[in-house]
């Protein structure tokens, strides 16, 4: 497979790590290996990352790169604060990075080669010692650049859950359900225009004047519209629905749902008809306030838990809004004990998803020390046909690794988000956990996430404390925006 760009540069620093051998532990700073993580100590976990395929269905097999032979990677389960020992062998003959989203680990662990993690070596390894947190569903996933390359990165089948056990649980549900939703056979399209009204808030008037006409001025110049990515197949926990074993349910159980897109590009939906969500958890942390919803509406890399009531005995789909996503795979069954037959759907009434509804309505207690202003802008189709994606008018160099902003630790920082372009971007914090203070027009407080939903034209703001050493890296998780441009680095001393 040909290397990306970012990959060429660091390949002949991991070529000579691959030398030390595939038991050797190679790689790692001081942080990420401790003396009691030596060789001689045996791994709490062991990843493996390899080519193979995968059986969505009798019909639909994919070839991809998975972890220990299928997906969804194996589910993690770690506990709050008890350190654990990864051994991550990677037996493919491309250098790759696991990156642990979510979780306050030191940025050699952390997954992100551009903020100084060590590539896992083409037919090598690494050994990988840190000690889980926060508390809550997390995942890991790779962390490598894809561009045009629809075989590698998040296209790819790298991708598993991760539960870190609170230290005190109360356990108050009958049953728990890892879902983990992919969609596979990418390929490039030109894309066009594409409504997505489903997110709570309305255009900032300037933001939408100012990204209509530098698309018109492109049109206008005879340039294509943008590539963007489309799928044949999809899937929930690695089966094309109606080819995988159904939930099987009792009337009165409390489950509670433990959902991820994984999916490289896509923002998805859920719905289960007669029953309703009680969203508990966005992406591994308690929310302030408990809101019930029929539909889950999922940002790429984001995690919702909620807690379903059994109480409408049947057969029913657990799927996506969208007829064709949903037909071609993009579901599951949930089966009550004692009934049968075929699986029914029926659609949920219209729904707007609404951070609000889970955040403490009014303006953050505490203030920040500095604001940092950033516009999304879309540059359309400028490099070879792709987006391209400034920051304040800047993109992101794969070749320097700039812009780098530099923060002090301990302080508090706003990042103020301005979205002059309509698409909605999962935008991403490595390393850290922040608060959503300002969202549809709203302040807000409480909230706290590793991946929130800029909507088209919208602005929000997040506020975050700086107590990551190093280099954190901020991002659209949509992979074609972070491979164009959408990434930038905060440097904290």
């Amino acid at each position: 497979m040909p290397l990306s760009r970012r990959d060429a540069l660091r390949l002949a620093g991991a070529s000579v790590l691959a030398g030390a051998g595939a038991g050797a532990v190679v790689g790692c700073d001081a942080r990420a290996v401790t003396s009691e993580a030596g060789p001689s100590r045996k791994a709490d976990h062991t990843l493996r990352i390899a080519t193979g395929r995968v059986e969505l269905a009798p019909d639909t097999v994919v070839s991809t790169t998975t972890y220990n032979g299928g997906f969804p990677g194996p589910l993690l389960r770690f506990t709050e604060g008890r350190p654990v020992v990864v051994d991550v062998h990677n037996d493919t003959a491309t250098p790759e990075l696991l990156h642990w989203h979510g979780q306050r680990v030191p940025a050699g662990v952390d997954g992100s080669a551009e903020e100084g993690t060590p590539y896992i070596p083409a037919h090598g390894m690494r050994r990988l010692s840190f000690t889980p947190g926060p508390a809550g569903f997390r995942f890991y996933h790779t962390h490598v650049t894809a561009l045009g390359d629809l075989t590698r990165a998040t296209y790819s089948g790298q991708a598993g859950p991760v539960y870190i056990e609170p230290k005190a649980n109360p356990g108050s549900y009958d049953q728990e359900v890892f879902l983990t939703l992919k969609e596979f056979q990418p390929s490039l399209s030109h894309g066009g225009d594409v409504p997505q009204t489903f997110l709570a808030g309305s255009p900032v008037p300037d933001l939408k004047r100012r990204g209509e006409q530098a698309m018109a001025g492109s049109l206008a110049r005879g340039m294509p519209r943008g590539y963007e990515v489309g799928y044949r197949a999809f899937s929930v926990n690695g089966r094309k629905l109606g080819h995988g074993p159904p939930i099987r349910v009792r009337t009165g159980q409390r489950v509670l749902f433990h959902v991820l897109n994984a999916s490289a590009t896509e923002i998805r939906s859920l719905a289960l008809p007669g029953h309703t969500f009680t969203v508990v958890a966005l992406d591994g942390n308690p929310v302030p306030r408990r809101a019930d919803v029929p539909v889950l509406w999922i940002g790429t890399a984001e995690r919702v838990s909620a807690l379903v009531e059994m109480n409408h005995p049947g057969v029913w789909v657990l799927g996506d809004l969208s007829d064709d996503d949903r037909n071609a795979g993009m579901g599951t069954v949930v089966e009550y004990a004692g009934r049968s037959g075929s699986p029914r759907w029926s659609a949920p009434p219209a729904f707007t998803w609404d951070y609000r509804a889970f955040a403490r309505p009014g303006p953050a207690a505490q203030r920040p020390d500095r604001t940092i202003d950033l516009l999304v802008e879309k540059r359309n189709a400028a490099d070879g046909g792709f987006n391209v994606w400034p920051l304040n008018g800047v993109p992101f160099s794969l070749d320097t690794d700039r812009p780098v902003l530099d923060v002090e630790r301990g302080k508090r920082y706003r990042m103020r988000l301005r979205n002059a372009s309509d698409d909605i971007h999962p935008l991403h914090l490595h390393r850290h956990t922040f608060e959503i203070t300002h969202i549809a027009g709203t302040p807000t407080h409480g909230l706290r996430k590793d991946v929130v939903m800029l909507g088209g034209y919208q602005s929000l703001d997040l506020d975050f404390t700086a107590d990551q050493p190093g280099l954190s890296l901020f991002h659209c998780h949509q992979q074609l925006h972070m491979d164009y441009g959408f990434m930038i680095l905060l440097r904290c001393s």
